[in-house]
């Protein structure tokens, strides 16, 4: 396995790319767009879907699955949703193929089997899902539905990159319905602080809470809170999403209740989601010019261990305390993987899970059964020490620990030391060019001002964060009064 990545300083787009392919996380498949995730890379989002899952669960979540199909009358019910993924859908026209007369040995389309209504492949579920909800819901005790989907979805993106863009994606999406305005809007808010923990604490990763402008929102939402990440090349990325939907569903698709006055009234709607694009977020966080940077909370083994010998006499003696030290590890909920494999050099081993990340390495050698002692090798800072082998326990327990703390700490330096305030806009291209990262400033509110400043400098506004005090300004590109601050960033 090569590890040989271009340098992150000389092109952050190659390094990422090859780092995603030679550290096997996923490759581009037959289909153009789409990826193939490979079993390393889904260890990582297996654990992500785990903790997320149990935290949707613990909130009063309950799992379900809805059609991949969605019919073309359904979708269109809700127009601003149709519009706003109009262009990204991959429609079932026909159902059959035959074979082709005029060229032997392929097929066609059998003209015969057009379908009389064509279906949408899913870009998001909120069609298929409320014209469900209409047979679910009749009265306020019927509420609230509380439920999420973890799925595939398709959107025909044109220019695709693996876990950022991709045209097939894996993804969560929750859908809840709610018999008032306050428990909906409630219910979107706890879900993006859900998201946000799980970035901090699982993922390492500094979030910025906020809410999205008019046009920077999900189709079809009254409301977009989000959580916005920094990436190590200075560009946000979105990481995660929830919104209020208010009523326009529930009225797209008739969704009617009794409350308990006794009076019809419409449900109340809140979708949000998280995709595959959190390994991208993931990667460009942590990881180095050698490799991936796992935080070990994410890491699908927190320890491997390599044995070094020259004779299978050694081998068999490392062998034993390898297998005495997994027991252990595995006792106190550490997960490891012993490389045991005749095949591959002890070099060629380290190198391998250098780059693919994994948090601590553990070397044994004749030398060390003699000692009484291992070689314990950390990937976040490429350090080594001689640990005995009484206090190797409690040792990679806490160093564990203390990678995970320091990554997050690590990051929320390069975050504060790359956002600027700035108040022309003199300086917020200067900023924008020479430093770049997050910048904050002040925002007239209009669509216009946002639209002139993303064409004249490709910034956006990321959000407008939800938790920073308000403080009147003067707009940095029109000079019209500003009632804050939001936070501009170009982004993936």
């Amino acid at each position: 396995m090569s590890k040989n990545l271009t340098s992150r300083s000389v092109d952050y787009s190659k390094w990422y790319n090859e780092l995603v392919v030679k550290a096997d996380l996923a490759e581009n498949s037959a289909v153009r767009g789409c990826m193939v995730i490979k079993p390393y890379g889904f260890a990582i989002w297996e654990k992500m879907q785990a903790e997320l899952d149990r935290m949707f669960k613990e909130t009063g979540h309950q799992n379900a699955y809805f059609p991949l199909f969605v019919p073309r009358s359904l979708f269109e019910a809700e127009e601003k949703n149709a519009e706003g993924f109009a262009k990204e859908c991959a429609i079932v026209t026909h159902y059959r193929l035959q074979n082709d007369p005029d060229n032997a040995g392929k097929l066609r389309v059998d003209p015969e089997a057009k379908l009389e209504e064509e279906l949408v492949i899913r870009p998001t579920s909120e069609a298929i899902i409320w014209n469900t909800y209409k047979g679910w819901i009749q009265s306020y005790r019927d509420l609230p539905i509380l439920i999420n989907q973890w799925a595939n979805v398709v959107r025909w993106e044109m220019r695709t990159r693996l876990f950022l863009r991709t045209a097939e994606f894996l993804w969560q999406e929750g859908h809840t319905a709610h018999a008032t305005k306050e428990e909906a809007m409630q219910e979107a808010e706890l879900m993006n602080n859900v998201y946000a923990e799980f970035a901090e604490k699982f993922m390492a990763m500094p979030v910025i809470k906020g809410i999205k402008t008019e046009s920077e929102r999900f189709a079809g939402a009254e409301e977009t809170f989000c959580i916005e990440a920094l990436m190590q090349d200075g560009k946000a990325l979105q990481a995660g999403t929830s919104h209020f939907l208010g009523q326009n569903f529930a009225k797209a698709f008739d969704v009617k209740f009794m409350n308990k006055e006794g009076k019809q009234d419409y449900v109340w709607a809140t979708s949000w989601g998280v995709s595959t694009r959190l390994m991208g977020a993931l990667i460009m966080t942590h990881s180095d010019d050698k490799g991936l940077v796992l935080p070990p909370n994410l890491a699908p083994y927190h320890v491997v261990i390599v044995p070094i010998y020259k004779s299978d006499e050694q081998l068999d003696e490392i062998n034993a305390a390898a297998e005495d030290l997994m027991i252990e590890l595995k006792a106190n909920n550490i997960s490891v993987k012993y490389d045991n494999r005749t095949t591959h050099r002890p070099g060629a081993k380290f190198a391998q899970y250098e780059l693919q990340g994994v948090p601590l390495r553990v070397a044994i050698g004749p030398k060390d059964l003699e000692n009484g002692t291992f070689e314990l090798a950390r990937r976040d800072t490429l350090t080594k020490e001689i640990i005995e082998k009484d206090k190797i326990i409690s040792k990679i327990s806490d160093l564990l620990t203390e990678m995970q703390d320091a990554l997050f700490q690590r990051a929320v330096e390069f975050r504060e030391t790359h956002t600027t305030e700035v108040d022309t806009f003199d300086e917020f291209k200067k900023v924008l060019e020479e430093k770049t990262g997050f910048i904050s400033a002040h925002w007239d509110g209009t669509a216009e001002t946002e639209d002139k400043i993303k064409e004249l400098t490709k910034a956006t506004i990321r959000c407008i964060p939800i938790y920073e005090s308000e403080k009147a300004g003067e707009c940095v590109y029109s000079g019209n009064p500003s009632k804050r601050r939001v936070l501009f960033a170009k982004a993936y």
